[in-house]
Order: structure tokens, then sequence, then C-alpha cells
């Protein structure tokens, strides 16, 4: 395998074999042969990843379009009725527990009530606002952008395969460095460092144009690779904890002085900022057992919650968690594009008064970087130019992939995989695989990935291929 694998990819590299050449060096193959599995593994992800992502950038527009019939109500005249009479309309819809509303964030919009039904589920209902008229229903965190979102991260095929992206992501970085390392000019190399040789007929040109890709969004690559490691099931778990188990991370107050449920943000909004998803919500603390002489007051109803709301000035287009049992409270979370308009407002349910108000400035140093890291890569910080900038990274990531599929397609020997010759030296291997172990480490399940990898690669490669030079010999 080796011997019909050497020929060829020298020379479509330019390399003439000899010892001085990158493409006959032991390190530049041990480099070679593990970006070739790092591709192997990543390349359909990247794809898969890219297309999602690059329509999830426009889910608001998207989304607006396709459930049109559902968000927005064509005659806006009039005044609204009240929130309670809503939720009255939305069960007799769709008979259940309303969980959470979101109020209108403009005139012509819709209201959304999530019914928490007798079977378990969660159903999202559409209210007209001016009539209390039903509009429809669907079933909650399902439209159209929120499928796409699942798939983007594997969440709609399972807890397992949502591993596998945290598995790509940090196979992602192994890609990205060892490609770079590749594409250093060596030896008074000309082309293939930033210009193109040859034309798209020869194996050269796609090398060319997948390493000059490659080389100008390397660094946009990395950064969407790692800020998406903040969701993985597993790494983005214990980095969160990291951050939020010091100052740097939740805001004063919300571990201390108030009286904390056992009911994290996320299970109840659904939707919340990375850095709060885990903070537990805060209890009502002026209800019935607080109330002088046994008096058993009254929680204050939706409607006063949402005046409430309005009045402490928080950004149109929150959504309201409503109070589970008799110390829930009212919960408004809102993560508009600005990060600086974040905020969570949690007020008890029987004196309105705000337990917890806090938003992006109340925020510690990992809580702040984090964010902003997550609201770039979801390409909403910096408005249009966020946009379009991702949309042409998630372009040039697909044409880089399907470059590399190409370039290995030209190279590879008929019937064979085509894997990149083994080092003359294999120390140089050994030391290449000793020094993405430490990435190994700090990501656990791709090292245990890149431990399977090279199972394989000795057992199905290499030793067939000593067996087979042995009896030829």
């Amino acid at each position: 395998m080796t011997r019909s694998l050497k020929s060829p990819a020298t020379a479509a590299d330019g390399n003439n074999g000899n010892k001085g050449n990158k493409g006959n060096s032991s390190l530049y193959r041990a480099v070679w042969r593990w970006h070739f599995y790092a591709g192997l593994f990543v390349l359909p992800f990247l794809i898969m990843m890219s297309i999602t992502g690059a329509a999830y950038i426009y889910r608001d527009e998207i989304d607006d379009w396709y459930h049109a019939d559902l968000k927005f109500v064509e005659n806006t005249t009039g005044t609204p009725v009240s929130m309670e009479q809503q939720i009255i309309a939305a069960q007799k819809a769709v008979p259940g527990t309303p969980a959470k509303v979101t109020p209108p964030a403009s005139p012509d919009r819709s209201s959304e009530i999530v019914m928490a039904t007798d079977q378990g589920t969660r159903e999202a209902v559409y209210v007209d606002p001016y009539t209390a008229k039903v509009l429809g229903h669907m079933p909650d965190r399902t439209t159209l952008m929120w499928t796409v979102r699942h798939i983007h991260s594997l969440v709609e095929f399972g807890t397992i395969p949502n591993y596998i992206i945290e598995i790509a992501s940090g196979w992602v970085v192994l890609l990205v460095l060892t490609g770079m390392y590749l594409w250093w000019p060596r030896n008074d190399q000309k082309g293939g460092v930033v210009s193109l040789r040859e034309t798209p007929k020869r194996r050269i040109w796609w090398r060319d144009a997948h390493a000059v890709t490659g080389i100008f969004i390397g660094i946009f690559i990395l950064f969407m690779a790692a800020t998406g490691m903040l969701w993985s099931p597993l790494w983005g778990k214990y980095a969160n904890q990291f951050a939020n188990g010091t100052p740097n991370g939740y805001p004063s107050g919300v571990r201390v002085d108030v009286p904390l449920s056992t009911v994290p943000m996320i299970d109840a909004f659904g939707d919340t900022s990375w850095t709060t998803e885990n903070i537990p919500l805060p209890q009502s603390v002026d209800g019935p057992d607080t109330a002088a002489n046994g008096a058993k007051p009254d929680p204050i109803g939706i409607d006063a919650a949402i005046a409430k709301f309005n009045a402490m000035g928080i950004t149109p287009g929150y959504t309201i968690a409503l109070p589970r049992g008799e110390t829930g409270v009212y919960s408004a979370s809102v993560y508009p594009d600005n990060l600086r308009d974040q905020r969570v407002i949690h007020l008890d349910q029987y004196s309105a008064r705000p337990l917890i108000d806090m938003g992006y400035q109340d925020y510690g140093f990992f809580g702040k970087l984090m964010e902003l890291a997550i609201n770039i890569h979801m390409g909403q910080e910096f408005g249009v130019a966020n946009q379009l900038g991702l949309l042409a990274v998630c372009a040039l990531i697909i044409f880089m992939s399907v470059s590399a599929g190409v370039m290995w397609w030209k190279r590879r020997p008929s019937g064979a995989l085509g894997v990149p010759p083994l080092p003359h030296n294999h120390r140089s291997m050994m030391g290449v695989t000793a020094i993405l172990a430490i990435g190994g480490i700090v990501y656990p399940t791709v090292g245990a990935s890149m431990i399977v990898v090279g199972m394989l690669d000795r057992y199905l490669v290499v030793l067939p291929h000593r067996k087979l030079r042995q009896r030829r010999a």
C-alpha cells in the first residue's frame, strides 16, 4: 500500500522523492497521516454543520416567513385582551397547565403560550392578542429553525449522537492544526501558499485550493469548533461548572441571599444564555409561610407580572416561565442580538418583589467572554456583518471539504483507501501521537476516539501491510 501511495502523492504535490523534500520527511508523513484520518472522520460533519449553521444564522427571518400564519396577526387595531384571557383560550384548544408565555414583541405579532399537557408533552399555542383567537399550535421547540438547530447539534437523533458532535469538534481542531503544518511553505515553495497552480483538471490545483482556503479560514474554524464545544454534553457541562463555580461566572446574589429551588433555568425556559442555563430558579419568599396573622396572600397573576416586567424596562420579546407550585416565581428572560440587553428577572409571585434582576453587565469575566463568543458563533453580535461573515465561512468550509474529497479521489490508488504512507522513522509517528494525546486529555471523548482510530490504523492498515511486504520479500 505504501508503494502505491507514495508515487502519485509525492508527484502530485510537486516533490521529487528526495529526503530533503517535506513530502518525504518522517514528521511530515506522520502529521499527514493524522490529518487524513481527521478529515476522513470530520469532513461529513463539517459539511452538515456548515449547511445547517448557515441556515440558522437567519433563523428569525426564516421562521417568521415559514410560520407567518402563526407568528403574525393581520388586524393590529384595538386594545389587546388580557393575557389571562389568552391563556384560557389556549387551554381550550390544548388542555393542560400553562408553563410559559411570550407576550408579543411588536403590535403585529401573536402571543405564544406553551401548555404542559397531561400526556407529558409541551405544546406551543399561538393566540391573537386582540381577539384571543387561537391561530394554531405545534409541539414546543419544533419550528423549522429549532429542527435545523437540533440537526446541527445532532440532538434530533438522541443523546449518543450528540456526543459525536463533541468528538467531531475536537477532531476539527486537530484537522486545522495539522493542516497548518502541512501548508507551511518549505524549500522555496512558491505556489500553493497563497496562490493556485495549474487548473482544476489537475490534482495540484485542488490541493492548493484546499490548502489556501484552509489557511485563510482556519482561525475561524478553530473559533467555531471551540465555541461549539460549549454546548457539548460532556466538555460543555464541565466548562459551565468551572465558569460558574467561581465569582467569574454567576452574578452576585444568585447562590446567596435568596432561597433557591432545584429547577434549573433551562428546564423552565428551554432556551437561556449558556452562562445562566444551570442557575436554579429562586423561590417566592412572600407567600403563606411568611404572611402576618396566618393570612394567605393571593398570587399577583400573569397580567400584573407582565406590567411589572414592562415597568422594569426589560426588552420586548421576553419569555415568562410561570410559577411552579406555591413557592414558584414569575421568571422573565430575554436574549436579543445585543448582549447588553440580555436580562433575567425573577419576581415573587405574591408581592411582585424582584428577587433577582441580572443582565450581561452582571456576569463575571468568564461569563461575559463565553456569552460574547457564543453570540458571535450564532451570528447575532455584530448585525449583518456577523451574518455575512459567517455565511462566507460556511461556504468556504463546504468548498474546502469538497476539494479535500476531490484531491483524495485523484490521489488514491485504484481499489484502496489511500491512507498516506507511514513515516520512515516510526518515532515521528509516536511523537506526533504523543503531542495530540495532550488534546485528548483536555477533551476526553476526543482522546477516546483517537485511541480507537489508532488501533484501527494499526490492526487494519499497518499490520496487514507489513504482512504483505513480508510475503513479497
